[in-house]
C-alpha cells in the first residue's frame, strides 16, 4: 500500500471562551467543539522521490510548508527520527478557507492518520496528538474529531457525550477575519460575558438539544470590527428561520445554526443559499475518526 484516502471533517465551536493570556503570547482557551459531515478529501501517497508537496482544487493554496498538510509530513517523520522520503498530498477542498472551521488543521490531521497507516508506525491517539500540536493548535482535536472539551491552546482534550440528533446550516460571508486582529482586540478589553460551558456539558449529558443551543456563545463576537456586521445578519437569519441557536465558529467568519429537524434546516438553507456561495446543510458527526 502506498496511498491512503482520508476524510477531513470541518470543526465547529459550540462555545468558545478565552480565559487568560499567557506570558508567551498564547491564550488559555476553553471550547466545546464538534465535527460536522462537511468534509475535504485528502489522498496521501508515498512517492519515495524526496519531494513533499501538496496540491488541491484551489490552485492558490500554497504547496510547501506554508500548508499545514505539508508541515504535518515533516512533523510525522521528525517524530519517527527518519528522513522524509517524499510524500504527495492531493486535497479535494469543500470546507471554506478562512472560515474558523479548521479546514487546514483537519487536512493536516488527515495526513497524520494516513501516514500512520502507510508506515505502520502504530502511533496511538495520544502520540498522534503530540505530533499534531507541533503543527498547529487545532490539529490535535482534528486527529480524532468528535465532541470534545478543549482547553489550553486547544490541545487538552476531554471527550464529551455525543451531540443530540440535529441538523446544521453553515453560512460564510464573502470575507474572512484576521485571527491575530481579533486576539489583539480581545486583549485590549475586559470581557463581561462568558459561555456557560459547565451548563452546556450538563445539557449534553442529558441529551438536551435545547439546553445546548441556549448556551452557544463565542466571545470573539464581542470584539468583531464594524465591517463584520454581516456575521450578525447571518446569525439573525438563521434564528429567524428556526435555528434553536446560532453562533460564529472560531474566529470566523462562518456562522452556523442548529435545528431540531431537517425540515426547518432546509427552510433556513433555502433562505440563505441564494445569497451566499458558501452555504451548507449538514449534520454533526457522532463517530470518532480513530
Amino acid at each position: 500500500m502506498d496511498s491512503v484516502i482520508e476524510r477531513s471533517p470541518a470543526k465547529l465551536n459550540l462555545s468558545l471562551d478565552v480565559l487568560s493570556r499567557w506570558e508567551d503570547g498564547y491564550h488559555e482557551l476553553q471550547m466545546v467543539m464538534c465535527s460536522v459531515d462537511l468534509t475535504d478529501q485528502v489522498e496521501v501517497t508515498l512517492t519515495g522521490d524526496g519531494v513533499t508537496a501538496a496540491e488541491s482544487n484551489l490552485p492558490w493554496l500554497p504547496a510547501d510548508q506554508r500548508n499545514l498538510a505539508v508541515k504535518a509530513v515533516k512533523a510525522f517523520y521528525a517524530e519517527l527520527g527518519e528522513e522524509d522520503p517524499g510524500v504527495h498530498i492531493r486535497m479535494k477542498k469543500r470546507v471554506p478557507v478562512g472560515a474558523g472551521m479548521a479546514g487546514g488543521s483537519a487536512n493536516a490531521a488527515a495526513v497524520l492518520r494516513a501516514l500512520n497507516t502507510l508506515t505502520a508506525a502504530g502511533m496511538d491517539a495520544d502520540r498522534l496528538r503530540r505530533v499534531a500540536l507541533s503543527v498547529g493548535s487545532d490539529v490535535p482535536y482534528c486527529v480524532a474529531g468528535g465532541m470534545a472539551l478543549a482547553r489550553g491552546r486547544g490541545e487538552i482534550l476531554t471527550p464529551l457525550p455525543p451531540m443530540p440528533e440535529c441538523a446544521v446550516v453553515i453560512c460564510k460571508p464573502a470575507f474572512s477575519i484576521s485571527t491575530a486582529d481579533l486576539f489583539h482586540k480581545l486583549d485590549s478589553r475586559t470581557l463581561k460575558t462568558h459561555p456557560d460551558t459547565a451548563g452546556m456539558i450538563v445539557a449534553l449529558e442529558k441529551n438536551d438539544l435545547g439546553g445546548v443551543a441556549r448556551r452557544m456563545y463565542n466571545v470573539f463576537e464581542d470584539v468583531l470590527p464594524r465591517n463584520c456586521a454581516e456575521v450578525f445578519s447571518i446569525r439573525g437569519s438563521l434564528l429567524d428561520n428556526g435555528a434553536l441557536g446560532a453562533v460564529m465558529t472560531g474566529t470566523g467568519s462562518a456562522v452556523f445554526g442548529i435545528f431540531d429537524g431537517e425540515g426547518a434546516a432546509k427552510r433556513a438553507y433555502d433562505a440563505l443559499a441564494p445569497h451566499y456561495r458558501d452555504c451548507f446543510l449538514t449534520r454533526i458527526c457522532r463517530e470518532s475518526l480513530l
